[in-house]
Order: structure tokens, then sequence, then C-alpha cells
């Protein structure tokens, strides 16, 4: 898959990859990963679609300058016009972990009407699953900034994407999962990326948004919940609420499948997307 680049009006640029024929479907990966999230459900899903990953600000070989706000509102904004300008104004958007927050938010502010919106376990209005360590990478995301620290803490990053790590992320062992995690870490040591990570920490709201429930409503895009049944990071009673909020929504259980189910399970992965899309 061949790199492209997307340059947003501001100066930022979004680095994707496409393959694929028919109608155009935008899959958004989860935080701290990049595009290659998605790499074992490329296959069958370029059998149906023209499939467009691109790396999210601050991620892969995207935008990480930090001159940008990285909030909500920036990356929401960046996103969408990315979506609308690669993708056209009707294409299928899908979103893993933050990647579907910001779908989702992409779409409750009117910047996007999508085919069809795949939110595969992501946060939707509910607190992190685990505060304490949204807290701690908050800690260790803004001192990286720090001249001094920066050097320590990128070691210590390097050192946590280890094995433990990797087997914690999916169901299934995979040898690719290690080659994943090592490429999402392999800038942290970068000064201007680290101050860049520091600013989306501040900014990035990680509290539970009670608000997004009174706005499900206005959604008329079909919404698939493609729900992991064995991601903690995920629980899926956030989904079941959603599900009775939303106008138009079905939810889908990909079973014996962890954080990354795209390695779990590719093949169901791009089955249930393919489904919904049809």
């Amino acid at each position: 898959m061949k790199l492209r680049l997307y340059h947003h009006h501001d100066g930022a640029r979004v680095a994707y990859r496409e393959a694929g024929s028919g109608p155009p479907l935008i899959l958004l990966h989860s935080l701290g990963l990049s595009h290659r999230e998605w790499m074992p459900a490329i296959e069958p899903l370029t059998h149906r679609f023209r499939l467009i990953l691109p790396d999210l600000p601050l991620h892969g070989d995207s935008e990480d300058r930090p001159t940008h706000a990285y909030d909500s509102e920036w990356m929401t904004e960046v996103m969408a016009d990315f979506c609308r300008s690669v993708g056209g104004e009707c294409a299928a958007l899908g979103g893993h972990g933050i990647g579907g927050e910001i779908a989702l938010r992409a779409v409750l502010d009117g910047n996007l009407t999508p085919a069809g919106l795949v939110l595969c376990s992501t946060r939707l209005h509910g607190r992190p699953a685990h505060p304490g360590l949204v807290s701690a990478w908050r800690t260790a995301s803004r001192a990286a900034a720090v001249p001094g620290l920066d050097r320590l803490l990128a070691r210590g990053a390097k050192a946590s994407a280890g094995p433990l790590l990797v087997r914690r992320l999916t169901e299934t062992p995979n040898p690719e999962v290690a080659d994943l995690v090592r490429h999402a870490f392999a800038d942290v040591g970068d000064p201007g990326r680290a101050r860049a990570w520091a600013r989306f920490a501040r900014n990035w709201p990680v509290g539970p948004d009670r608000e997004l429930m009174d706005r499900y409503s206005t959604i008329s895009a079909p919404v698939l919940l493609l729900w992991a049944d064995r991601d903690p990071a995920h629980p899926l009673a956030v989904a079941k609420e959603a599900l009775d909020l939303l106008p138009n929504a079905q939810l889908r259980i990909l079973e014996r499948t962890g954080y990354l189910p795209a390695y779990d399970d590719p093949v169901g992965l791009a089955r249930e997307i393919a489904a919904f899309l049809r």
C-alpha cells in the first residue's frame, strides 16, 4: 500500500494508504497505533471496498509538530476534512478506540454524513475502564516534554512495549502484534513529538461525556456497534446503553476477541462490516 499525504488548510499532514476498489470505506485506528492496526483485515475488505487507512495526527507518518492544539475539536476537524476530501461526502466511516471517538464526534457535529458508521469497541459516552492507567499516561506524557526527563521516559515507554503488553492486546497469540507495537513506539524519543503528545494529553477529554447520550438521537446514518467480548478497556454495557438511544443501530459481538479484533478475528471483523454496509 503506497504512502499518500493529505494536507489540511492549517498545514497539518495526514498520511494514509489505500487499496481495493468499490465504495469508499475509511477506518480510523486506536490510540498510540497506526493504520497497521487494520492490516490483517485488509485482504477481505479490499474485495468489497476502496479501503482508506489514515494515520491519525500524532501517529504513524502523520502530523506530529507541537504547534497544533491536539484537542478533540482540532483532531475531529482535521479528520473530517480528510474524510470528505479523500473519501467523498458519503464514504462509510469506522473507527476503533479513539478513532471511533473522532468518527462519532464528526458525525454528531454535522461535519460528516457517512453511508454507515462503524464503531468498533470505543469509549462512547462512558468513563475510562481503567482511570488510574489513564491518569498515569497523562502524567507521563506531560512529563516527557520536560527537558531531561524525555530520554528517561522514552526508555521507560519502550521497555513497557514488551511481551507483557503484546500478550494483553489479543486473545490469540500473534507474532505480528509485536511488530505493530514496536512500530508504534519507534519515535517516542523524539523531543518535538514528545511536546506534541504532552499537549494532546493535556487537551484530550478523558472523563465520561453524558451529553453525548442526548445527541445520539440526531444521528441519521445507520450505526454498527462492533464489540470485542474480551476487551476490558471497552465494556459491553456502554455499547448496550448506546444501542437503546441510537435510532438506527445494531450491536454485533466478536467472540473470543480482545483489544485488537483485527488481529484476533480479521475474517469475522471484515464479514460483519461488509454485511452491515451491503
